[in-house]
C-alpha cells in the first residue's frame, strides 16, 4: 500500500495520529489560501449568474474526470476521455433545464457510448476498461449532476451554499479536533491520519452549521438542519475514505497537483460528491 494516500489537510476526521513528519503532511498556508480563493469564486458566481456557477462546476468536474482517467491509465486501464467529458458536460449542465429525467438519460447514453467506444479497441481487457469507464461516468459526473437540480429552484443558490458550507464544516471541524485531540485511529489500513476524535469534531461542526443554515436561509426547523448535518458528516467521511481507497489501489498519493496544499481537484471533490445527493434528497423532503 502507498503510505501517503490521504487526501487534503482537512479531510473529515483527519489530523491527530500520524506516522511521522508534520501532523497534516500538507502546506497549510497554501491550502488555506487556495480554499479561500475557491470559496470566493464559488460564492461570487453562485449569487450573480447561476449559469456561470454551473460553468465553474463544469470546469472542476471536467478536471476531475481528466485526473481519474490519467490515474487509471497509469495502471494500464484504457478509458475513452472524449465521450466521458461530453457525457459529463451533459450531466452537469443539462439537468438545470431538463430535470432528473435528463440526468438519467444523459448518464445512460454516456454509458452506452463508453461501452461501444471501447468495443472497437478489441476484446482484450474490455470488461476491465469498460467497467472503469462507467465508474468514471458515475464518479464524479453522475453525482455532480445533482448540483443543477439543487440550483434550479428559486432559492437554489441558498441550497447550494448549504451543501458546500456544511460539507466544508465537516472538513474544518475534523481537522482541528483531530489536531488537538486525535488519538484513536478510525481506519488505520485505509486512512491512518483519521481519528474518532476528528470525526466527533466534524459531527459537531456539521450539526451546528446545518441547523443554523437550514433555519436562517431556508426557513426550515432547527432539527431538520441538525439531521442534515448528521447525514453529511457520515457521507463526507465515507467519501473521503473511498477516495483514499481508490488512491491506494492505484498506488498514488494525490489525484493531481493543480491545487497547492490540496493535491488534485478530485482530492477536494471527494466528500462533496458523497454529500450532494443526500442533501438534495433531504432538502427536497424538508423544505420542498
Amino acid at each position: 500500500m502507498n503510505g501517503g494516500a490521504d487526501s487534503g489537510p482537512a479531510g473529515p476526521g483527519s489530523g491527530g495520529v500520524s506516522g511521522g513528519g508534520s501532523r497534516t503532511g500538507r502546506n497549510l498556508p497554501a491550502a488555506v489560501a487556495v480554499g479561500v480563493a475557491l470559496g470566493a469564486v464559488v460564492i461570487a458566481s453562485l449569487y450573480t449568474v447561476k449559469v456561470v456557477f454551473l460553468l465553474v462546476v463544469l470546469a472542476a468536474v471536467g478536471v476531475g474526470v481528466h485526473e481519474l482517467t490519467k490515474a487509471v491509465a497509469a495502471r494500464g486501464i484504457r478509458v475513452p476521455m472524449l465521450p466521458l467529458l461530453a457525457g459529463m458536460t451533459a450531466m452537469v449542465v443539462g439537468p438545470y433545464w431538463g430535470g432528473p429525467a435528463f440526468l438519467v438519460g444523459a448518464f445512460s447514453v454516456t454509458a452506452m457510448v463508453v461501452l461501444t467506444w471501447r468495443m472497437f479497441q478489441g476484446a482484450d481487457g474490455f470488461v476491465r476498461d469498460a467497467t472503469a469507464g462507467v465508474f468514471i461516468a458515475v464518479y464524479p459526473s453522475l453525482l455532480a449532476g445533482f448540483v443543477p437540480l439543487l440550483l434550479t429552484v428559486d432559492d437554489g443558490s441558498d441550497r447550494v451554499l448549504i451543501f458546500i458550507a456544511v460539507t466544508v464544516c465537516s472538513d474544518i471541524g475534523g481537522y482541528f479536533a483531530g489536531i488537538l485531540f486525535g488519538k484513536h485511529r478510525m481506519s488505520p489500513l485505509i486512512s491512518p491520519k483519521k481519528t474518532w476524535e476528528g470525526f466527533a469534531g466534524s459531527a459537531l461542526a456539521c450539526v451546528v452549521a446545518g441547523a443554523l443554515l437550514v433555519h436562517f436561509l431556508l426557513g426550515g426547523a432547527y432539527w431538520q438542519g441538525a439531521v442534515l448535518g448528521a447525514v453529511v458528516v457520515v457521507c463526507a467521511t465515507l467519501g473521503d475514505l473511498i477516495e483514499s481507497v481508490i488512491k491506494r489501489d492505484l498506488g498514488i498519493k494525490d489525484m493531481g497537483t493543480l491545487l497547492p496544499g490540496h493535491g488534485g481537484v478530485m482530492d477536494r471533490l471527494d466528500s462533496l460528491l458523497f454529500t450532494l445527493v443526500p442533501i438534495w434528497l433531504l432538502l427536497t423532503l424538508f423544505v420542498p
